[in-house]
């Protein structure tokens, strides 16, 4: 992909080396505009999935035993035993105009008409979030089952609370599992095609998108794998900021 990036057709079958394809990215306002709203809204969706997914993780490894343990992991799974188009026009049902939300909402006198929830950046965000969270669950229960009981219980009898417990013992031993599970989640929103195209419509505005436009549309397969290559740079760079800033290593943090 790198080498048909730094080519330009200069004659049929004939190329020459050249940079205009990276250049055309920073010529249009509209290629580098969706590359950044890919970006902030990648990293929004991993923040919100972290937030959810760090006390649901909680509970299963810490709160419960048995059974429902394994019940309850059991149906953070079960949605994924099935394929993202489906789940993301299960998304499509709920949120269209005449979906099970609109209907709930008129029923309860809530709303006078029909609401269409669909085709806004809400609507990519919940489904960009629900379609990470097992990624995010997983890597959390299995750090956070490795921290002994002991440790928290000894941290109440010294006197600490919920939040001083949290902060400096659960979530410091929980770290690593948390950029692990932060840098999957980021990855996996950042070259997410199907459900921002699905639930934002065609003016989701998602990079993905732009290089699918280039590879199928317009058979411009240049411009498109030199968009591939600044999103695998524009991932990398984030994902080595996130390692950074909370002092973790990629060894460490995949053998979470």
């Amino acid at each position: 992909m790198l080498g048909i990036a730094l080519r330009e057709q200069t004659a049929p079958r004939q190329y020459a080396f050249s940079f205009s394809n990276f250049s055309e990215f920073f010529k249009e306002p509209l290629y580098w505009r969706t590359f950044l709203r890919t970006a902030i809204m990648s990293i929004v969706a991993t923040a919100l999935t972290l937030l959810i997914a760090f006390p649901v993780s909680y509970y299963i490894a810490k709160m419960l035993r048995g059974r429902s343990k394994s019940l309850l992991f059991l149906l953070c799974l079960i949605p994924f035993w099935v394929s993202e188009l489906v789940r993301t026009y299960g998304w499509m049902i709920l949120l269209r105009e005449t979906g099970v939300i609109s209907n709930a909402l008129q029923w309860l006198g809530l709303v006078s008409g029909p609401v269409e929830l669909l085709y806004n950046d809400a609507a990519i965000m919940v489904g960009l979030v629900y379609t990470s969270m097992l990624f995010m669950v997983v890597p959390l229960v299995t750090v956070l089952e490795s921290l002994s009981d002991d440790i928290i219980e000894a941290s109440y009898d010294l006197g600490g609370n919920m939040w001083t417990t949290m902060k400096n013992i659960v979530i410091p031993h929980a770290m690593p599992g948390i950029v692990s599970g932060c840098i999957i989640v980021f990855m996996m929103t950042l070259g997410n095609y199907l459900t921002p195209n699905l639930l934002g419509g065609k003016d989701s505005l998602w990079f993905t998108e732009q290089i699918y436009t280039q590879f199928i549309t317009r058979f411009n397969w240049e411009l498109g794998s030199a968009f591939g290559i600044l999103l695998l740079l524009l991932s990398s760079l984030i994902v080595w900021l996130g390692l950074k800033l909370t002092k973790q290593t990629l060894t460490s943090t995949m053998a979470s």
